[in-house]
């Protein structure tokens, strides 16, 4: 269904620094890195698609973080939200939710939400029972 999602961003640097430790956590793997251009992408697993990338925005404007946009990642654990949650916030991302059950969705969601450092609002949610 996507082949892509785009997020901008404004300092690719600092992007890089927040986006590669906790896509690691989740287990994504970095496709592309191409700091003269700037840009990077990660793919899905089992992949290649949808692709995740960060760039700046192609008309040289800044980035604007859109309301009631947001990426949400899987995770196949809650510890793998716990710990992606935590290392984001680590990395300068705002809280937007705290990591728990959210029932009102599904009996197993467990979801966590923040900011990345330049506004884009992120989420990473396990939908499988705990163990």
């Amino acid at each position: 269904m996507l082949s892509h999602v785009f997020v901008g961003i404004s300092d690719f640097e600092r992007a890089l620094a927040f986006y590669r430790p906790v896509l690691s956590v989740l287990g994504v793997k970095e496709r592309f890195c191409e700091p003269s251009r700037p840009w990077a992408g990660w793919e899905s697993n089992p992949g290649p698609r949808p692709l995740f990338v960060i760039a700046r925005p192609f008309n040289g404007e800044v980035p604007q973080p859109g309301n009631g946009t947001m990426v949400a990642f899987a995770a196949a654990t809650r510890d793998q939200v716990d710990a992606a949650h935590a290392l984001a916030l680590s990395l300068g991302a705002v809280c937007e939710g705290r990591p728990g059950l959210r029932p009102e969705y599904h009996a197993h969601y467990y979801g966590a939400y923040f900011r990345d450092p330049d506004g884009n609002k992120l989420c990473v949610a396990c939908h499988a029972a705990p163990l």
